[in-house]
């Protein structure tokens, strides 16, 4: 993604549903280890009855009495070995010391087992818990206590309570209860009643025994909450947790390459000019980065540019500002009317000479340190060219310029260019060939669907090629034959590069078939506007 954005939205969103899954799991393994260890305490004390009961009973008379009370408990029983079992000898082992395996068949079943006699284990099917297994459980208790006299049941009922079941089973007077009186007649006549207690989330469950006026009391029963407060408030904080490490680590690459940016930035303020940021990215702090070192470079040469337009326009001067002076000091000493009007005359040419400089280094200024206004609109080029050459013809007869007509259709010869700046880098080009040809030179235009070329040739003494990128430097002189003494400031191929530049093509330097230097200038024939 090249939005920085977006890879935190997609980021976060990803952190989202991962967590959403992961929690949704969590709850499900959760719930269903506290649903088993539910089912295991409500059906603990069953099942030991059961277990009692049947060991009390002959060989005989056991299946019979399982089948009958399972359909009352809506649990059925059965009888198996240890070995027919799937338990190991530890296993066998670790359900005779705790007295009941739950173990989880599906979310709604479970297979409940509990030891009997010898190697022989009782095993249940619980699909759930429900009023049947409770009103089975209670009448189990009941017949159970029926066996000993009213005055030992209560001892009897608090010993199963702590060695059989592990909730709460007691006697207790109707007064005790919060039952009605009219819950309390059905009672009476043996009925079972079940008591929901909406505020604590319990149910109670009460039967009555025929012969005595206490009431058994079987609870008060916990109901299993699938969404407890603790396990939500666990699931939330690890949410947060989640999406906190996910964001910290989302946004703390982004911090660390904004404090890399932000430290080349310092350093470049403290005047560290070479510094730039490696940040390789194609996102929103990439581009940045890239924005800045491109500032970076573009300021480091305009300082760059800025010495050494002071070193050449300080070099530049001195030589008329010498003259000038010398001038002066000839025309204080002149003797007749005619030396100090030639003198005069000399300081005139030296004045013009500074203006021209002055010219050619607010122009390369212009060009090189800003965004100069360029106004695009379509021209015929080979006009352009024959006004040069005609402003040059008229300038000179030492050499014979030659324009070389073009061949194109006229719809090619227009292109879209700034003719104020296009006149300028064709006349600088035509006076440098001027300058430095023997005797010719020709200029010739040349045009494809997509592209526009200007070729300049002269026969002068030509360019090595080791010295092609440097002559377009400005103040730059070569040390051949095109030295100082044909004129010119070097600033002219540098105003020349800086309007391609800005034209968004380039000037080139080549070998020319009349034995000189090759200069030519290339551009798009259409411009963004």
């Amino acid at each position: 993604m090249s939005s920085i954005f977006l890879r935190i939205y997609g980021g976060l969103l990803f952190t989202l549903v991962l967590v959403a899954v992961l929690s949704g799991i969590s709850v499900t393994l959760i719930n269903g280890l506290r649903q088993a260890d539910y089912r295991e305490d409500m059906v603990r004390g069953t099942f030991r009855l059961i277990a009692e009961t049947v060991e009390e009973l002959p060989e005989a008379e056991r299946q019979s009495w399982l089948e009958d009370w399972g359909q009352r408990l809506a649990i059925p029983f059965e009888q198996v070995s240890q070995k027919d079992s799937g338990l190991n000898q530890d296993q066998f082992k670790a359900l005779k010391s705790n007295g009941i395996k739950v173990r989880m068949l599906d979310q709604s079943k479970a297979l409940v087992m509990t030891p009997l006699a010898g190697d022989t284990i009782l095993e249940g099917v619980v699909s759930s818990i429900s009023e049947q297994t409770a009103s089975g459980t209670l009448s189990l208790l009941k017949a159970r206590l029926m066996r000993f006299p009213v005055t030992e049941r209560a001892q009897r009922l608090e010993e199963l309570s702590k060695n059989t079941f592990s909730y709460p089973v007691h006697l207790v007077e109707p007064s005790q209860t919060r039952l009605l009186p009219v819950q309390q007649d059905q009672l009476r006549k043996g009925s079972m009643m079940m008591l929901l207690d909406d505020e604590a989330q319990t149910v109670s469950i009460y039967t009555s025994l025929p012969d005595d006026s206490r009431l058994i009391r079987m609870g008060p029963l916990g109901l299993l909450n699938p969404y407890p407060f603790k396990l939500m408030l666990t699931i939330g904080l690890f949410v947060l947790t989640s999406l906190s490490l996910a964001i910290y680590i989302l946004v703390r690459g982004m911090e660390k390459r904004l404090r890399k940016l932000e430290r080349a930035a310092t350093r470049f303020s403290r005047g560290d000019f070479d510094v730039r940021v490696s940040l390789h990215e194609a996102d929103s702090i990439g581009r940045l980065a890239q924005a800045f070192n491109a500032m970076a470079g573009h300021i480091q040469r305009l300082l760059s540019l800025q010495k050494e337009m002071i070193r050449g326009v300080s070099h530049e001067l001195r030589t008329p500002v010498a003259r000038l002076r010398f001038g002066l000091d000839l025309v204080a000493d002149a003797q007749t009317r005619e030396e100090r009007d030639h003198q005069l005359e000399g300081m005139d040419k030296d004045i013009q000479e500074l203006d021209n400089l002055v010219d050619e280094i607010l122009t390369y200024a212009n060009l090189e340190q800003g965004a100069p206004e360029i106004r695009f609109k379509r021209h015929d080029v080979d006009k352009v060219i024959g006004q040069v050459m005609g402003e040059h013809k008229r300038l000179q007869d030492r050499v014979a310029i030659e324009h070389v007509p073009c061949n194109i259709l006229d719809p090619r010869r227009f292109a879209d260019i700034d003719r104020r700046y296009m006149h300028r880098a064709i006349q600088n080009l035509v006076g440098n060939a001027c300058r430095y040809a023997d005797s010719k030179l020709e200029v010739r235009f040349s045009a494809t669907q997509d592209t526009c070329r200007v070729d300049v040739d002269d026969d002068g003494p030509g360019i090595p090629e080791d010295q092609w990128d440097r002559v377009f430097s400005a103040f730059s002189r070569l040390d051949d034959s095109r030295t100082r003494k044909s004129g010119g400031y070097g600033l002219g191929l540098s105003i020349v590069r800086r309007i391609m530049y800005w034209h968004n093509g380039r000037a080139m330097v080549s070998h020319s078939p009349l034995g000189g230097a090759r200069f030519s200038l290339v551009w798009p024939r259409k411009q963004r506007r």
